[in-house]
Protein backbone atom coordinates (compact mmCIF):
# COMPACT_ATOMS: atom_id res chain seq x y z
CA UNK A 1 0.00 0.00 0.00
CA UNK A 2 1.25 3.38 -0.48
CA UNK A 3 0.51 4.10 3.41
CA UNK A 4 3.38 1.92 4.00
CA UNK A 5 6.11 4.18 3.11
CA UNK A 6 4.89 6.34 6.66
CA UNK A 7 3.60 3.44 8.32
CA UNK A 8 5.81 -0.02 8.00
CA UNK A 9 9.27 -0.68 8.85
CA UNK A 10 11.70 0.34 12.05
CA UNK A 11 12.84 3.77 10.68
CA UNK A 12 8.65 4.39 10.56
CA UNK A 13 8.94 4.01 14.42
CA UNK A 14 8.32 7.79 15.19
CA UNK A 15 5.75 8.13 12.10
CA UNK A 16 3.27 5.26 14.05
CA UNK A 17 3.62 6.89 17.55
CA UNK A 18 2.74 10.75 16.18
CA UNK A 19 -0.11 8.23 14.57
CA UNK A 20 -1.08 6.41 17.40
CA UNK A 21 -1.98 9.91 19.45
CA UNK A 22 -4.70 10.43 16.62
CA UNK A 23 -6.74 7.19 18.03
CA UNK A 24 -4.57 4.40 15.91
CA UNK A 25 -4.58 1.03 17.00
CA UNK A 26 -2.22 -1.70 16.28
CA UNK A 27 -4.48 -3.41 13.90
CA UNK A 28 -4.99 0.13 12.03
CA UNK A 29 -1.35 -0.24 10.66
CA UNK A 30 -2.57 -2.98 8.23
CA UNK A 31 -5.12 -1.26 6.59
CA UNK A 32 -5.46 1.28 3.59
CA UNK A 33 -5.36 5.07 5.15
CA UNK A 34 -8.40 6.94 2.99
CA UNK A 35 -8.22 10.85 2.73
CA UNK A 36 -11.43 12.53 3.47
CA UNK A 37 -11.15 15.72 1.59
CA UNK A 38 -13.84 17.96 3.19
CA UNK A 39 -14.90 21.68 2.03
CA UNK A 40 -17.18 21.93 5.25
CA UNK A 41 -17.18 25.42 5.54
CA UNK A 42 -19.95 27.38 7.62
CA UNK A 43 -20.79 30.45 5.02
CA UNK A 44 -21.76 28.57 2.05
CA UNK A 45 -25.00 27.07 1.71
CA UNK A 46 -23.89 24.03 0.26
CA UNK A 47 -21.37 23.03 2.56
CA UNK A 48 -22.72 24.41 6.25
CA UNK A 49 -23.67 20.76 6.70
CA UNK A 50 -20.74 19.15 5.34
CA UNK A 51 -19.41 18.36 8.67
CA UNK A 52 -22.40 15.37 9.32
CA UNK A 53 -21.57 14.16 6.32
CA UNK A 54 -18.08 13.26 6.70
CA UNK A 55 -18.81 11.80 10.03
CA UNK A 56 -21.41 9.57 7.70
CA UNK A 57 -18.52 9.01 5.25
CA UNK A 58 -16.08 8.18 8.31
CA UNK A 59 -18.45 5.80 9.95
CA UNK A 60 -18.54 3.97 6.89
CA UNK A 61 -14.91 4.01 6.65
CA UNK A 62 -14.20 2.10 9.46
CA UNK A 63 -16.82 -0.31 9.78
CA UNK A 64 -15.65 -1.27 6.20
CA UNK A 65 -11.96 -2.08 7.45
CA UNK A 66 -10.44 1.01 6.47
CA UNK A 67 -8.94 4.23 8.46
CA UNK A 68 -10.39 7.47 7.28
CA UNK A 69 -8.34 10.76 8.08
CA UNK A 70 -10.57 13.86 7.50
CA UNK A 71 -8.80 16.81 6.27
CA UNK A 72 -10.03 20.80 4.84
CA UNK A 73 -10.16 22.67 2.03
CA UNK A 74 -11.13 26.33 1.86
CA UNK A 75 -14.48 27.23 -0.23
CA UNK A 76 -15.74 30.73 -1.77
CA UNK A 77 -19.39 31.51 -1.74
CA UNK A 78 -19.66 33.20 -5.56
CA UNK A 79 -23.09 34.03 -4.76
CA UNK A 80 -22.19 36.20 -1.47
CA UNK A 81 -18.90 37.78 -3.19
CA UNK A 82 -20.90 38.20 -6.16
CA UNK A 83 -20.81 42.52 -7.31
CA UNK A 84 -17.87 43.61 -4.96
CA UNK A 85 -14.34 43.00 -5.06
CA UNK A 86 -14.54 40.16 -3.27
CA UNK A 87 -15.32 38.07 -6.60
CA UNK A 88 -11.74 38.90 -7.51
CA UNK A 89 -10.83 35.70 -4.85
CA UNK A 90 -13.09 33.41 -6.44
CA UNK A 91 -11.52 31.54 -9.54
CA UNK A 92 -8.29 31.81 -7.89
CA UNK A 93 -9.53 29.82 -4.81
CA UNK A 94 -9.82 26.90 -7.00
CA UNK A 95 -5.91 27.20 -7.46
CA UNK A 96 -5.38 26.84 -3.70
CA UNK A 97 -8.15 24.16 -3.44
CA UNK A 98 -5.69 21.87 -6.10
CA UNK A 99 -2.66 22.90 -3.89
CA UNK A 100 -4.36 21.92 -0.58
CA UNK A 101 -5.32 18.31 -2.27
CA UNK A 102 -1.92 17.46 -3.66
CA UNK A 103 -0.16 18.51 -0.09
CA UNK A 104 -2.22 16.92 2.43
CA UNK A 105 -1.99 13.36 0.22
CA UNK A 106 1.20 13.78 -0.95
CA UNK A 107 2.50 14.42 2.66
CA UNK A 108 0.85 11.60 4.52
CA UNK A 109 1.02 8.96 1.49
CA UNK A 110 -2.90 8.51 1.64
CA UNK A 111 -4.00 5.19 -0.13
CA UNK A 112 -7.26 6.73 -1.37
CA UNK A 113 -9.54 9.53 -1.25
CA UNK A 114 -13.11 10.38 -0.95
CA UNK A 115 -13.83 13.92 -1.83
CA UNK A 116 -17.09 15.87 -0.29
CA UNK A 117 -17.70 19.29 -3.03
CA UNK A 118 -20.61 21.28 -3.31
CA UNK A 119 -20.21 23.84 -5.17
CA UNK A 120 -18.58 26.09 -7.97
CA UNK A 121 -14.76 26.13 -7.57
CA UNK A 122 -14.58 23.60 -5.25
CA UNK A 123 -15.45 20.97 -7.02
CA UNK A 124 -12.75 21.54 -10.07
CA UNK A 125 -10.07 22.61 -7.54
CA UNK A 126 -11.02 18.97 -5.80
CA UNK A 127 -11.01 17.38 -9.00
CA UNK A 128 -7.28 18.94 -10.36
CA UNK A 129 -5.23 18.26 -7.09
CA UNK A 130 -7.05 14.80 -7.04
CA UNK A 131 -5.46 14.25 -10.57
CA UNK A 132 -2.22 15.12 -9.55
CA UNK A 133 -2.23 12.32 -7.07
CA UNK A 134 -3.80 9.82 -9.28
CA UNK A 135 -5.15 7.61 -6.48
CA UNK A 136 -8.50 5.91 -6.52
CA UNK A 137 -11.05 8.76 -5.77
CA UNK A 138 -14.66 8.79 -5.57
CA UNK A 139 -16.42 12.29 -5.12
CA UNK A 140 -19.73 12.39 -3.67
CA UNK A 141 -20.77 16.23 -3.19
CA UNK A 142 -23.32 17.57 -0.89
CA UNK A 143 -26.22 17.71 -3.20
CA UNK A 144 -28.27 20.21 -4.43
CA UNK A 145 -31.21 22.24 -2.64
CA UNK A 146 -34.92 22.08 -3.04
CA UNK A 147 -36.30 25.23 -5.21
CA UNK A 148 -38.17 27.76 -3.12
CA UNK A 149 -42.15 29.23 -3.87
CA UNK A 150 -42.98 32.90 -3.46
CA UNK A 151 -46.48 33.59 -1.53
CA UNK A 152 -48.20 33.08 -4.42
CA UNK A 153 -46.70 29.70 -5.00
CA UNK A 154 -44.09 30.84 -7.94
CA UNK A 155 -41.16 28.07 -8.06
CA UNK A 156 -38.12 30.68 -7.41
CA UNK A 157 -34.28 29.86 -7.00
CA UNK A 158 -31.03 31.86 -6.43
CA UNK A 159 -31.46 33.62 -10.15
CA UNK A 160 -34.87 34.80 -9.11
CA UNK A 161 -33.09 36.79 -6.34
CA UNK A 162 -30.84 38.55 -8.39
CA UNK A 163 -33.15 39.54 -11.34
CA UNK A 164 -35.59 40.74 -8.57
CA UNK A 165 -33.19 43.58 -7.95
CA UNK A 166 -33.52 44.61 -11.52
CA UNK A 167 -37.23 44.25 -11.98
CA UNK A 168 -37.44 46.73 -8.38
CA UNK A 169 -35.19 49.14 -9.67
CA UNK A 170 -37.73 49.00 -13.01
CA UNK A 171 -40.00 49.21 -10.54
CA UNK A 172 -41.71 46.42 -11.43
CA UNK A 173 -42.18 44.98 -8.10
CA UNK A 174 -42.91 46.09 -4.48
CA UNK A 175 -40.88 45.98 -1.94
CA UNK A 176 -43.26 43.67 0.08
CA UNK A 177 -42.65 41.65 -3.31
CA UNK A 178 -38.53 41.75 -3.25
CA UNK A 179 -38.55 40.73 0.29
CA UNK A 180 -40.89 38.00 -0.14
CA UNK A 181 -38.09 36.30 -2.76
CA UNK A 182 -35.23 36.89 -0.70
CA UNK A 183 -36.60 34.57 1.86
CA UNK A 184 -37.88 31.75 -0.11
CA UNK A 185 -35.53 31.58 -2.65
CA UNK A 186 -32.78 29.74 -0.96
CA UNK A 187 -35.06 27.45 1.27
CA UNK A 188 -32.36 25.25 2.58
CA UNK A 189 -29.16 23.58 2.75
CA UNK A 190 -27.79 22.54 -0.79
CA UNK A 191 -25.78 23.89 -3.85
CA UNK A 192 -28.19 26.32 -5.66
CA UNK A 193 -31.07 24.45 -6.88
CA UNK A 194 -30.79 25.57 -10.86
CA UNK A 195 -28.62 24.19 -13.21
CA UNK A 196 -25.86 26.86 -11.94
CA UNK A 197 -22.20 25.94 -11.93
CA UNK A 198 -22.36 24.29 -9.12
CA UNK A 199 -24.57 21.75 -9.99
CA UNK A 200 -23.41 21.28 -13.23
CA UNK A 201 -20.21 20.29 -11.91
CA UNK A 202 -21.75 17.97 -9.80
CA UNK A 203 -23.45 16.28 -12.96
CA UNK A 204 -20.54 16.29 -15.36
CA UNK A 205 -18.83 14.18 -12.33
CA UNK A 206 -21.15 11.76 -13.06
CA UNK A 207 -20.91 11.73 -16.81
CA UNK A 208 -16.61 11.63 -16.23
CA UNK A 209 -17.33 8.03 -13.66
CA UNK A 210 -15.71 9.93 -10.65
CA UNK A 211 -18.86 9.94 -8.98
CA UNK A 212 -21.84 7.49 -8.43
CA UNK A 213 -25.41 7.70 -9.96
CA UNK A 214 -27.34 10.42 -8.57
CA UNK A 215 -24.34 12.82 -7.17
CA UNK A 216 -25.77 15.86 -9.25
CA UNK A 217 -29.54 15.30 -8.72
CA UNK A 218 -30.57 13.58 -5.10
CA UNK A 219 -31.55 16.12 -2.96
CA UNK A 220 -29.39 17.57 -0.04
CA UNK A 221 -30.23 16.40 3.56
CA UNK A 222 -31.98 13.59 2.66
CA UNK A 223 -32.47 9.96 3.72
CA UNK A 224 -31.40 8.98 0.13
CA UNK A 225 -28.50 11.46 -0.35
CA UNK A 226 -27.42 9.76 3.23
CA UNK A 227 -27.57 6.37 1.38
CA UNK A 228 -25.19 7.99 -1.27
CA UNK A 229 -22.45 9.26 0.75
CA UNK A 230 -22.83 5.46 2.53
CA UNK A 231 -22.35 3.48 -0.97
CA UNK A 232 -19.57 6.28 -2.00
CA UNK A 233 -17.79 4.94 1.38
CA UNK A 234 -18.11 1.40 0.94
CA UNK A 235 -16.33 1.10 -2.70
CA UNK A 236 -13.68 3.29 -2.12
CA UNK A 237 -12.98 1.10 0.68
CA UNK A 238 -13.50 -2.02 -1.47
CA UNK A 239 -11.18 -0.65 -4.19
CA UNK A 240 -8.46 0.37 -1.08
CA UNK A 241 -8.42 -3.10 0.29
CA UNK A 242 -7.18 -4.73 -3.02
CA UNK A 243 -4.06 -4.29 -4.72
CA UNK A 244 -5.20 -4.43 -8.18
CA UNK A 245 -8.28 -2.62 -8.07
CA UNK A 246 -5.80 0.26 -6.52
CA UNK A 247 -4.21 0.41 -9.97
CA UNK A 248 -7.45 -0.29 -11.77
CA UNK A 249 -8.77 2.95 -10.47
CA UNK A 250 -6.19 5.30 -9.87
CA UNK A 251 -8.21 8.37 -11.00
CA UNK A 252 -6.17 8.96 -14.58
CA UNK A 253 -7.08 5.78 -15.60
CA UNK A 254 -11.36 6.88 -15.15
CA UNK A 255 -10.65 10.36 -15.94
CA UNK A 256 -8.77 10.36 -19.53
CA UNK A 257 -10.13 11.59 -22.77
CA UNK A 258 -13.18 9.82 -22.91
CA UNK A 259 -14.31 11.32 -19.86
CA UNK A 260 -13.55 15.02 -20.60
CA UNK A 261 -15.85 14.19 -23.92
CA UNK A 262 -18.79 12.57 -22.07
CA UNK A 263 -18.52 15.58 -19.55
CA UNK A 264 -18.87 17.95 -22.52
CA UNK A 265 -21.28 15.91 -24.52
CA UNK A 266 -23.97 15.81 -20.77
CA UNK A 267 -23.00 19.49 -20.33
CA UNK A 268 -24.47 20.28 -24.28
CA UNK A 269 -27.39 18.09 -23.60
CA UNK A 270 -28.51 19.91 -20.32
CA UNK A 271 -27.57 23.28 -21.42
CA UNK A 272 -24.55 23.42 -18.04
CA UNK A 273 -22.65 26.81 -16.93
CA UNK A 274 -20.33 28.67 -19.06
CA UNK A 275 -18.07 28.14 -16.23
CA UNK A 276 -17.83 24.30 -16.81
CA UNK A 277 -15.83 25.08 -20.05
CA UNK A 278 -12.89 26.94 -17.90
CA UNK A 279 -13.28 24.18 -15.45
CA UNK A 280 -13.09 21.23 -17.87
CA UNK A 281 -10.26 22.73 -20.05
CA UNK A 282 -8.05 22.84 -16.22
CA UNK A 283 -9.30 19.62 -15.64
CA UNK A 284 -8.40 18.27 -18.72
CA UNK A 285 -4.88 20.08 -18.89
CA UNK A 286 -4.47 18.15 -15.31
CA UNK A 287 -5.41 14.89 -16.80
CA UNK A 288 -2.78 15.34 -19.58
CA UNK A 289 -5.65 15.14 -21.85
CA UNK A 290 -4.83 17.60 -25.15
CA UNK A 291 -8.46 18.85 -25.64
CA UNK A 292 -9.07 22.03 -27.32
CA UNK A 293 -12.06 24.78 -27.23
CA UNK A 294 -12.95 24.01 -30.84
CA UNK A 295 -13.73 20.75 -30.11
CA UNK A 296 -16.61 21.92 -27.96
CA UNK A 297 -18.52 23.23 -31.18
CA UNK A 298 -17.82 19.60 -32.82
CA UNK A 299 -19.20 17.91 -29.67
CA UNK A 300 -22.21 20.59 -30.09
CA UNK A 301 -23.27 19.09 -33.60
CA UNK A 302 -23.39 15.66 -32.28
CA UNK A 303 -25.74 16.02 -29.02
CA UNK A 304 -29.57 17.04 -28.47
CA UNK A 305 -30.51 19.50 -26.27
CA UNK A 306 -32.73 17.68 -23.88
CA UNK A 307 -32.82 19.09 -20.60
CA UNK A 308 -34.14 22.94 -19.72
CA UNK A 309 -33.17 23.73 -16.19
CA UNK A 310 -33.09 26.77 -14.75
CA UNK A 311 -32.39 29.84 -15.22
CA UNK A 312 -32.95 28.34 -19.07
CA UNK A 313 -36.60 27.04 -17.73
CA UNK A 314 -37.43 28.73 -14.44
CA UNK A 315 -40.12 26.41 -13.75
CA UNK A 316 -37.60 23.00 -14.20
CA UNK A 317 -34.98 22.70 -10.82
CA UNK A 318 -32.40 19.86 -10.00
CA UNK A 319 -34.67 17.76 -7.91
CA UNK A 320 -37.37 17.65 -11.38
CA UNK A 321 -34.10 16.08 -13.15
CA UNK A 322 -34.00 13.68 -10.60
CA UNK A 323 -37.38 12.59 -10.72
CA UNK A 324 -37.41 12.56 -14.37
CA UNK A 325 -34.46 9.58 -14.19
CA UNK A 326 -31.80 11.80 -13.94
CA UNK A 327 -28.22 11.78 -15.21
CA UNK A 328 -28.31 8.41 -16.46
CA UNK A 329 -31.52 8.82 -18.22
CA UNK A 330 -30.04 11.56 -20.20
CA UNK A 331 -27.02 10.11 -21.39
CA UNK A 332 -28.39 7.08 -22.68
CA UNK A 333 -31.19 9.10 -24.33
CA UNK A 334 -28.49 11.69 -26.44
CA UNK A 335 -26.71 8.61 -27.11
CA UNK A 336 -29.25 7.07 -29.41
CA UNK A 337 -27.58 9.36 -32.05
CA UNK A 338 -25.28 7.51 -32.65
CA UNK A 339 -21.77 6.64 -32.37
CA UNK A 340 -19.48 9.63 -31.26
CA UNK A 341 -21.71 11.20 -29.14
CA UNK A 342 -21.00 8.93 -25.76
CA UNK A 343 -17.20 7.32 -25.29
CA UNK A 344 -17.88 3.69 -23.47
CA UNK A 345 -15.06 4.40 -20.07
CA UNK A 346 -14.40 2.69 -17.00
CA UNK A 347 -16.05 4.09 -14.39
CA UNK A 348 -15.38 4.52 -10.29
CA UNK A 349 -18.16 2.08 -9.56
CA UNK A 350 -16.44 -0.68 -11.69
CA UNK A 351 -19.18 -0.98 -14.44
CA UNK A 352 -18.04 0.93 -17.71
CA UNK A 353 -20.35 4.06 -18.65
CA UNK A 354 -22.35 2.08 -21.08
CA UNK A 355 -22.99 -0.53 -18.85
CA UNK A 356 -24.15 1.88 -15.86
CA UNK A 357 -26.83 3.49 -18.03
CA UNK A 358 -28.01 0.91 -20.01
CA UNK A 359 -31.62 0.42 -17.67
CA UNK A 360 -31.82 4.26 -16.85
CA UNK A 361 -35.28 5.53 -18.38
CA UNK A 362 -36.95 8.79 -18.93
CA UNK A 363 -39.69 9.01 -16.57
CA UNK A 364 -41.21 12.10 -17.60
CA UNK A 365 -40.42 13.51 -21.13
CA UNK A 366 -41.86 16.76 -19.88
CA UNK A 367 -38.60 17.26 -17.91
CA UNK A 368 -36.18 15.60 -20.05
CA UNK A 369 -36.99 15.18 -23.81
CA UNK A 370 -36.54 12.62 -26.43
CA UNK A 371 -34.16 13.34 -29.27
CA UNK A 372 -37.07 12.86 -31.53
CA UNK A 373 -38.21 16.43 -29.68
CA UNK A 374 -35.10 17.90 -28.29
CA UNK A 375 -34.93 21.95 -27.56
CA UNK A 376 -32.30 21.96 -30.09
CA UNK A 377 -30.39 19.33 -31.95
CA UNK A 378 -27.72 20.47 -31.46
CA UNK A 379 -25.92 21.72 -27.42
CA UNK A 380 -26.21 24.43 -25.28
CA UNK A 381 -23.19 25.94 -25.39
CA UNK A 382 -20.78 27.48 -28.31
CA UNK A 383 -17.69 29.14 -28.95
CA UNK A 384 -17.59 31.54 -30.74
CA UNK A 385 -14.69 33.41 -32.60
CA UNK A 386 -13.66 36.37 -34.93
CA UNK A 387 -11.59 39.35 -34.84
CA UNK A 388 -13.08 40.54 -31.16
CA UNK A 389 -12.14 36.79 -30.26
CA UNK A 390 -9.02 35.39 -32.18
CA UNK A 391 -9.03 32.89 -28.97
CA UNK A 392 -12.28 31.94 -28.70
CA UNK A 393 -14.92 32.92 -26.58
CA UNK A 394 -18.16 31.03 -25.24
CA UNK A 395 -22.20 31.55 -24.67
CA UNK A 396 -24.53 29.27 -23.26
CA UNK A 397 -27.16 29.13 -26.24
CA UNK A 398 -29.47 27.19 -23.95
CA UNK A 399 -29.91 30.87 -22.03
CA UNK A 400 -30.28 32.54 -24.80
CA UNK A 401 -33.62 35.06 -25.00
CA UNK A 402 -33.02 36.58 -28.11
CA UNK A 403 -32.13 36.43 -31.62
CA UNK A 404 -29.21 34.26 -32.43
CA UNK A 405 -28.20 36.98 -34.93
CA UNK A 406 -27.33 40.11 -33.26
CA UNK A 407 -25.76 43.29 -34.56
CA UNK A 408 -25.59 46.27 -32.40
CA UNK A 409 -23.80 49.44 -30.85
CA UNK A 410 -21.30 49.17 -28.30
CA UNK A 411 -21.10 50.25 -24.89
CA UNK A 412 -18.10 50.01 -22.91
CA UNK A 413 -16.91 49.82 -19.94
CA UNK A 414 -13.81 48.81 -18.05
CA UNK A 415 -15.23 47.05 -15.14
CA UNK A 416 -18.16 45.73 -13.62
CA UNK A 417 -18.55 47.94 -10.84
CA UNK A 418 -18.69 50.76 -13.53
CA UNK A 419 -21.29 48.79 -15.76
CA UNK A 420 -23.57 48.31 -13.01
CA UNK A 421 -23.75 52.02 -12.51
CA UNK A 422 -24.23 52.74 -15.99
CA UNK A 423 -26.89 50.40 -16.25
CA UNK A 424 -28.77 51.47 -13.57
CA UNK A 425 -28.24 55.28 -14.93
CA UNK A 426 -29.67 54.23 -17.93
CA UNK A 427 -26.96 54.18 -20.53
CA UNK A 428 -27.95 50.63 -21.84
CA UNK A 429 -30.65 50.99 -24.68
CA UNK A 430 -32.18 48.39 -26.67
CA UNK A 431 -30.16 47.31 -29.96
CA UNK A 432 -26.78 47.76 -27.52
CA UNK A 433 -23.48 45.30 -26.85
CA UNK A 434 -22.75 45.84 -23.59
CA UNK A 435 -18.55 45.82 -23.15
CA UNK A 436 -17.57 44.94 -20.04
CA UNK A 437 -13.35 44.20 -19.95
CA UNK A 438 -10.49 44.47 -17.62
CA UNK A 439 -12.34 41.14 -16.55
CA UNK A 440 -10.32 38.41 -17.07
CA UNK A 441 -8.24 35.89 -15.06
CA UNK A 442 -5.12 38.29 -15.84
CA UNK A 443 -7.39 41.87 -15.49
CA UNK A 444 -9.30 41.30 -12.76
CA UNK A 445 -7.78 39.80 -11.79
CA UNK A 446 -9.47 36.64 -11.04
CA UNK A 447 -12.34 36.74 -13.43
CA UNK A 448 -15.05 37.53 -11.16
CA UNK A 449 -18.53 36.07 -11.86
CA UNK A 450 -20.99 38.70 -13.07
CA UNK A 451 -24.55 37.54 -12.53
CA UNK A 452 -25.04 41.26 -11.23
CA UNK A 453 -25.21 43.03 -14.69
CA UNK A 454 -26.79 41.10 -16.74
CA UNK A 455 -29.14 40.46 -13.71
CA UNK A 456 -30.21 43.85 -14.09
CA UNK A 457 -30.42 43.38 -17.82
CA UNK A 458 -33.14 40.93 -17.47
CA UNK A 459 -34.76 42.38 -14.77
CA UNK A 460 -35.11 45.67 -16.41
CA UNK A 461 -36.59 43.80 -19.31
CA UNK A 462 -33.70 44.32 -22.28
CA UNK A 463 -33.20 40.75 -22.44
CA UNK A 464 -33.79 40.25 -25.62
CA UNK A 465 -32.37 43.93 -26.68
CA UNK A 466 -29.25 43.60 -25.44
CA UNK A 467 -26.05 41.63 -25.79
CA UNK A 468 -23.05 41.40 -23.48
CA UNK A 469 -19.85 40.55 -23.85
CA UNK A 470 -17.32 40.08 -21.41
CA UNK A 471 -13.46 39.14 -21.41
CA UNK A 472 -14.67 37.87 -17.64
CA UNK A 473 -17.45 35.07 -16.96
CA UNK A 474 -20.57 34.49 -15.97
CA UNK A 475 -22.23 32.61 -12.92
CA UNK A 476 -24.27 29.37 -14.19
CA UNK A 477 -27.68 31.43 -13.30
CA UNK A 478 -26.67 33.82 -15.80
CA UNK A 479 -29.23 33.88 -18.89
CA UNK A 480 -29.75 35.95 -21.80
CA UNK A 481 -27.29 36.94 -25.01
CA UNK A 482 -24.45 36.99 -22.82
CA UNK A 483 -20.60 36.07 -24.12
CA UNK A 484 -17.68 35.35 -22.02
CA UNK A 485 -14.61 34.46 -21.58
CA UNK A 486 -13.16 36.70 -24.47
CA UNK A 487 -9.85 35.82 -25.25
CA UNK A 488 -7.16 37.18 -25.64
CA UNK A 489 -8.30 39.23 -22.60
CA UNK A 490 -7.66 43.14 -22.30
CA UNK A 491 -5.51 43.09 -19.99
CA UNK A 492 -3.17 40.91 -22.73
CA UNK A 493 -3.89 43.57 -25.53
CA UNK A 494 -7.18 41.62 -26.63
CA UNK A 495 -8.86 43.59 -29.27
CA UNK A 496 -11.78 43.64 -26.79
CA UNK A 497 -9.76 46.42 -24.80
CA UNK A 498 -9.88 48.41 -28.33
CA UNK A 499 -13.42 48.78 -28.92
CA UNK A 500 -15.17 52.04 -28.56
CA UNK A 501 -18.28 53.27 -27.80
CA UNK A 502 -20.25 53.28 -30.76
CA UNK A 503 -18.63 50.34 -32.55
CA UNK A 504 -20.58 47.77 -34.79
CA UNK A 505 -20.38 44.42 -32.85
CA UNK A 506 -22.25 41.79 -34.97
CA UNK A 507 -22.72 38.21 -32.85
CA UNK A 508 -24.11 34.97 -35.06
CA UNK A 509 -24.41 32.01 -33.03
CA UNK A 510 -25.27 29.33 -35.84
CA UNK A 511 -22.26 30.60 -37.31
CA UNK A 512 -20.06 30.87 -34.30
CA UNK A 513 -18.79 34.14 -34.98
CA UNK A 514 -18.11 37.73 -32.26
CA UNK A 515 -16.65 40.40 -34.54
CA UNK A 516 -16.47 44.46 -34.41
CA UNK A 517 -17.13 45.69 -38.06
CA UNK A 518 -13.68 47.66 -38.25
CA UNK A 519 -11.06 47.62 -40.50
CA UNK A 520 -7.73 46.48 -40.27
CA UNK A 521 -6.37 49.86 -40.88
CA UNK A 522 -8.88 51.16 -37.98
CA UNK A 523 -7.67 47.95 -35.57
CA UNK A 524 -4.00 49.00 -36.79
CA UNK A 525 -3.94 52.44 -35.54
CA UNK A 526 -5.91 52.12 -32.40
CA UNK A 527 -3.20 49.09 -31.34
CA UNK A 528 -0.53 51.60 -32.30
CA UNK A 529 -1.93 53.89 -29.29
CA UNK A 530 -3.43 51.27 -26.48
CA UNK A 531 -1.70 50.22 -23.55
CA UNK A 532 -3.61 47.75 -21.67
CA UNK A 533 -5.43 48.82 -18.17
CA UNK A 534 -3.49 47.73 -15.08
CA UNK A 535 -5.47 47.79 -11.88
CA UNK A 536 -3.40 48.63 -8.63
CA UNK A 537 -3.81 45.69 -6.15
CA UNK A 538 -2.56 45.45 -2.95
CA UNK A 539 -3.35 41.56 -2.59
CA UNK A 540 -0.29 39.89 -2.18
CA UNK A 541 -1.69 36.61 -3.22
CA UNK A 542 -3.86 38.21 -6.29
CA UNK A 543 -0.61 39.69 -7.57
CA UNK A 544 0.87 36.22 -7.66
CA UNK A 545 -2.13 35.08 -9.32
CA UNK A 546 -2.33 37.42 -11.97
CA UNK A 547 1.80 37.15 -12.69
CA UNK A 548 1.01 33.26 -12.97
CA UNK A 549 -2.50 33.03 -14.73
CA UNK A 550 -2.99 32.06 -18.17
CA UNK A 551 -6.26 33.45 -19.73
CA UNK A 552 -9.97 30.95 -20.07
CA UNK A 553 -8.87 29.61 -23.72
CA UNK A 554 -6.92 27.55 -21.89
CA UNK A 555 -8.97 27.20 -18.54
CA UNK A 556 -7.03 30.15 -16.81
CA UNK A 557 -4.34 27.95 -14.81
CA UNK A 558 -1.60 29.10 -13.84
CA UNK A 559 2.07 28.81 -15.63
CA UNK A 560 4.57 26.29 -14.71
CA UNK A 561 7.10 26.78 -16.66
CA UNK A 562 9.09 29.67 -15.33
CA UNK A 563 12.66 29.07 -16.10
Amino acid sequence: MRSDEVKKGIQRTPHRSLLRATGLKNEDFNKPFIGVANSFIEIIPGHFFLNKVSEIIKEEIRANGCVPFEFNTIGIDDGIAMGHDGMLYSLPSREIIANSIESVMNAHKLDAMIAIPNCDKIVPGMIMGALRVDVPTIFVSGGPMSKGYTKNGTAIDLASAFEAVGKHEAGKISDEELYDIECNACPSGGSCSGMFTANSMNTLMEAMGIALPGNGTILAQTPEREQLYREAARRICDIAKDQHSREKFRLKNILNENAVRNAFAVDMAMGGSTNTVLHMLAIANEANVDFKLQDINTISGKVSHIAKISPSLSTVHMEDINRAGGVNAVMKEINKRGSGVLFDNLTISGETLLEKIANAEIKDTTIIHTIDNPYSNVGGLAILYGNLAEQGAVIKTAGLTGARVFTGSAVCFDGQAEAIAGIMMGKVKAGNVVVIRYEGPKGGPGMQEMLSPTSLIMGMGLGSSVALITDGRFSGATRGASIGHVSPEAAEGGMIGLVKDGDEIHIDVDQYILSVNLTDEEIAARRAVFTPLKKPLSSKWLSQYRALVTNSSTGGVLRTDLD
